[in-house]
């Protein structure tokens, strides 16, 4: 079997089988939420989060909202990727300046392993929102680096290499509220700090899923295709957003350039849980596992921007799908 995904095994990538008579390109966890909104005792709401392997097991940084609705980031750890345990409390970052203990809201954390460490990037409330940056070696101790952007931002996604010899991130400029546009963006860096060489990667499409703003979604995938990455799409409806998730191809040595763009929605908002929530009608991808022995894909988003949810692929089909029904 050829072996598309660029990078490790991950035997024990939490999974289930495609139902039996389904041709669906991703399908959902027959138990799902597997974070509900009040795992921990101050949540109203746990969702948009991000996993990652860690000494054999899983860990993470997730979106707690609390009860008094502030927004903030809580540490989790799972031994199967299926049943978390979340601290109780937010992370408590180390600072070298204490201007960035100043914050707003923290929230919609990706979590990327590059080089030596494990990389968080989330939505920073600095003066408006912007993306944060900051790691760990343990999931115990944070550092906070520095908010790579000035406001207004959104979704910023890190690569899991470098690219020719910078480090890489995706984001989304966006403005103070509940942003009614947005196209993904791609910069790069030579030390995490200072960010620039911005391209335009891809915009919204009228009339279809993603007419209003989109947003990269999980880190991207390394494939012998390109990088794959899953991101989501918003329309506006006439009773509010609508998020769904799609899926493009990216050139491997220059990401700002697509080569293929799904046309159709991978999976939109259509059970109870992505439906019923404070925001109505949300399936929000942040996080992917991938095991490149099978091709297997374990996505995780947000439901509702109420629970977190789990959905299943194969990234040969992913890609096939992709390739089929591109429309760039």
């Amino acid at each position: 079997m050829a072996q598309t995904i660029i990078g490790d095994a991950l035997p024990n990538i939490p999974w289930e089988d495609r139902p039996a008579g389904s041709d669906a390109v991703i399908w959902r966890y027959s138990q799902n939420p597997v974070i509900p909104r009040d795992a921990i005792p101050t949540s109203n709401s746990i969702f948009n989060s991000a996993a990652v392997p860690y000494n054999g097991k899983f860990a993470g940084v997730f979106r707690a909202d609390d009860t008094r609705r502030i927004m903030d980031l809580h540490v989790g750890h799972s031994d199967d990727g299926i049943t978390w345990t979340l601290g109780p409390d937010p992370i408590e970052w180390q600072f070298t300046d204490a201007e960035l203990a100043n914050f707003e809201h923290r929230y919609d954390p990706r979590v990327c392993w590059l080089e030596d460490r494990y990389y968080v990037t989330w939505c920073n409330g600095y003066h408006g929102p912007t993306i944060g940056i900051g790691y760990t070696h343990d999931f115990e101790t944070f550092h906070f680096l520095e908010n790579a952007y000035l406001p207004f931002n959104r979704n910023g996604v890190l690569f899991p290499r470098k690219i020719n010899g910078q480090y890489a991130m995706f984001s989304r400029p966006s403005d103070n509220g509940h942003t009614p546009f947005g196209d993904i963006f791609y910069s790069e860096s030579p030390d995490m700090v200072h960010w620039g060489k911005h391209r335009w990667v891809m915009g919204t499409k009228p009339w279809t899923w993603q007419s209003t703003k989109i947003g990269a979604g999980p880190i991207p995938i390394e494939t012998t295709e390109g990088w794959l990455l899953i991101y989501h799409g918003v329309l506006t409806s006439c009773n509010g957003y609508v998020y769904s998730m799609g899926a493009a191809l990216l050139d491997i040595d220059e990401p700002w350039k697509v080569l293929y763009r799904g046309g159709p929605y991978l999976l939109s908002p259509q059970t109870l849980y992505e439906c019923v929530g404070d925001v109505p009608n949300v399936a929000f991808p942040c996080a992917a596992l991938a095991d490149a022995a099978t091709g297997r894909l374990a996505i995780y988003y947000g439901a509702a921007d109420t629970v977190t949810a789990l959905a299943f692929a194969y990234v040969d089909d992913l890609i096939d799908f992709v390739k089929q029904n591109s429309e760039l």
